[in-house]
């Protein structure tokens, strides 16, 4: 009777033991850097006075100077006995690294999650977003940046359907919804602005960020995830393996056998309607399975995940914040340890 007890002590020891163990994360080094970006000179400029409140003393703002531009930022944790890849997170349009660190209502983000899986892992800020300075408006960005409203992040983001935001009596959220609707205030909080710098600008910041951190897996969310593949056509070696949450875009289908050697996973929450292929989410959704397609038949590995059709419903475009969101971080980690 002892004995058995003994043991039944020792099991119940061993799982306390993992249990702890995968919150306890062993880091090596943190740390951050920039990298990319230009330097731009202004000069011949004409003083304009400074728009300030009535009362205020008059100024000028003289623009001529010399500045740098288009730079990336980037926080790294490096584990002291990681997985042989780092994880590369890079947040899409109107958001930053901030996605990836703690969800709105105060579970452990995807890095930390990750972490405790035994990765190093690099969040970056790109598009002049968080860390990544802004330009000049307008003489280094032509044009005016994008402020995204409250409506905006609630509808486009799937957290409702369209006209939901406004309706009487507050926002109606779609009634299965995984995105915590009672924290919906500290994503906008988050809310970055949008700059529409030229394209070519952007793609070689992000084969300039492959070039620095990788070899190493990537995993894109929305806007980043068109970029990435784009700058992967350069330099396809570096990438061991690009995970795309919702990308907004690919590239033509005919460049997918460049990277048909880099397994893709492609992964998609719920409410697309995808019954109206011509626009919207869909339209996303298509144009991105075309590209899957194009690399499966050019020999390449790509795996596409349609949650719904998994039976995980309810999933918004913000699937890192979602309530089951370490279910999709486990689903993310499970392919890496069986494809890479």
């Amino acid at each position: 009777m002892k004995s058995a007890v003994a043991l039944l002590l020792l099991l119940a020891a061993q799982v306390a033991s993992a249990a702890w163990a995968d919150d306890v994360v062993h880091v090596r080094e943190i740390g951050s850097f920039y990298v990319g970006g230009r330097a731009v000179s202004l000069r011949g400029l004409p003083e304009r006075p400074r728009v300030r409140a009535a009362a205020a003393p008059a100024e000028k703002i003289d623009p001529n100077g010399d500045f740098q531009t288009g730079q990336i930022y980037v926080q790294f944790v490096k584990l002291a006995k990681p997985y042989r890849l780092p994880l590369l997170l890079l947040p899409g349009g109107s958001v930053t690294g901030v996605t990836y660190e703690t969800t709105p209502d105060g579970r452990a983000g995807w890095q930390l999650l990750f972490l405790r899986r035994g990765y190093s892992v690099y969040v970056a800020d790109t598009a002049q977003a968080g860390r990544a300075p802004w330009a000049r408006y307008p003489e280094i960005n032509a044009d005016e940046p994008v402020f995204r409203t409250a409506q905006f992040l609630w509808e486009m983001f799937r957290i409702g359907p369209e006209q939901s935001f406004a309706e009487s009596g507050g926002p109606k959220s779609y009634g299965d919804t995984r995105f915590p609707v009672n924290a919906f205030r500290e994503l906008v909080k988050q809310a970055a602005p949008r700059f529409r710098v030229p394209r070519e600008q952007e793609r070689k910041g992000y084969e300039e960020l492959l070039g620095k951190v990788c070899p190493c897996i990537v995993l894109a969310h929305s806007a980043a995830g068109p970029l990435v593949l784009e700058a992967m056509l350069a330099q396809p070696e570096l990438v061991a393996g690009v995970v795309l949450l919702e990308p907004s875009g690919a590239p033509q289908a005919s460049e997918a056998a460049r990277v048909k050697a880099v397994p893709h996973l492609f992964m998609w929450g719920d409410h697309l309607d995808l019954d109206h292929p011509q626009g919207g989410w869909a339209q996303q959704y298509f144009g991105a399975q075309r590209y899957h397609d194009a690399l499966r038949a050019a020999g390449g590995m790509s795996t596409w995940i349609y949650l719904p059709e998994r039976g995980i419903r309810g999933n918004s475009h913000m699937l890192m914040m979602d309530d089951n969101s370490a279910e999709i971080a486990g689903l993310i980690h499970d392919w890496i340890r069986h494809t890479l």
